[in-house]
């Protein structure tokens, strides 16, 4: 049965494909766990871009 033409080939794509697919997740934990630990550093941990970033307002604004 061919769809739009196209003819189905047996061809196997998970397979070779799994050491670019297990690179890719090592790659991406290495990137993530490494953002995590510049965001808590000491140079970036008042950094207002810091989503972690401590920014205290005080109360008697309110």
């Amino acid at each position: 049965m061919s769809f739009y033409g196209l003819k189905k080939f047996p061809a196997p794509v998970a397979a070779p494909m799994a050491p670019f697919y297990a690179a890719g997740v090592v790659v991406f934990y290495g990137i993530y766990s490494f953002a995590g630990v510049m965001m808590n550093s000491a140079e970036f941990k008042n950094d207002p871009r810091n989503p972690n970033a401590k920014n205290v307002k005080p109360a008697a604004d309110h």
